[in-house]
């Protein structure tokens, strides 16, 4: 979960994440990139649209909507404590229950707010983790809607107003940047990946306008490689392409750089038709005998190959 910023799966040693050029909400953990040459023009060096403003109609959408989402969370928060209770006396630290609660509680968010989602493939069995490219503050409900997941972010989201509620509802994995606590939280990981959860992850350590995949860091997957994690593990890559409303930027749903989330949740919240979300669950790729370098590679290459940009 992550709202422009993910986290590393921490692992024996302390790594990091690689950021983009220009990035205002920076990946925890991650280390600056390498300035691109005077001369050169990347895609973030572009300004991000500017939101378009609500009209009288759309604000109308925004305080229905806005009720009716802060209206299921509120209950899928309350509802989940004690579902979480009587589940913990007879499944322990695993979550069949509430998983696929979390899960419905998304797919009526996005109801409420009408974007469409079209889900192909299904969700992996056995041990495992998730990744997947990164677009919007829209994830946290379009990709837990595809699959019951977890997300991983660092410990300065769960302050966030608005976001931290997300994070409870979704039971977020939080990481600290701190070297002193990479053996307890590469223990946690591993735990919480015994107990079935599916840990998921954005390899590209920060958020695209939604029309590309920007490159992963290999770092990140040599949290995969810690031998505390259970034998037999896989990473499913999860590929989700955003569509625009028609008539509106094609970056309409992308929430990167600079954008500040009042204006972007206003624009979408009040927008009347929406567009549409299609994810893309590829063949889980197994851990055994892969490097870092190598998980990186194949992930990426079936992230890309599902993706419509």
């Amino acid at each position: 979960m992550s709202g422009q910023d993910s986290a590393t799966p921490p692992s024996g040693a302390a790594s990091e994440t690689g950021a983009e050029p220009r990035q205002d909400r920076q990946t925890a953990g991650a280390a600056p990139a390498a300035r691109a040459p005077a001369n050169r023009i990347t895609w973030s060096d572009e300004a991000p649209p500017e939101p378009p403003r609500p009209g009288l109609f759309g604000w109308v959408l925004v305080v229905i909507r806005g009720l009716l989402i802060a209206l299921v969370l509120g209950l899928g928060v309350l509802l989940i404590i004690p579902l979480r209770l009587i589940e913990r006396l007879f499944s322990g630290p695993r979550r069949p229950v509430t998983g696929p609660w979390v899960q419905m509680v998304c797919k009526l968010c996005l109801l409420v707010i009408g974007l469409r989602t079209t889900r192909i493939g299904k969700p992996m069995k056995g041990a495992g983790a998730v990744v997947a490219n990164h677009s919007s503050w829209l994830d946290i409900f379009v990709l837990n809607a595809a699959m019951p997941v977890f997300f991983v972010s660092k410990a300065e989201v769960a302050s966030w107003p608005g976001i931290n509620i997300l994070t409870r509802v979704t039971d977020t994995h939080f990481v600290t940047r701190d070297p002193k606590l990479a053996r307890q939280q590469a223990e946690e990981f591993a735990e919480r990946t015994r107990a079935g959860h599916r840990l998921l992850f954005f390899p590209e350590g920060t958020s695209s306008d939604g029309r590309r995949i920007l490159p992963f860091k290999p770092t990140l997957f040599q949290g995969f490689l810690d031998p505390a994690l259970p034998e037999g593990l896989a990473i499913q890559p999860m590929t989700a392409t955003y569509h625009a409303p028609k008539g509106r930027d094609p970056r309409f749903y992308g929430w990167w750089g600079s954008l500040d989330l009042g204006p972007h949740l206003l624009a979408v919240l009040s927008q009347p038709r929406q567009g549409h979300v299609s994810v893309v669950l590829h063949e889980p790729i197994p851990v055994a005998g892969e490097t870092r370098k190598t998980l990186c590679a194949a992930a990426e290459a079936a992230i890309h190959e599902g993706f419509e940009g």
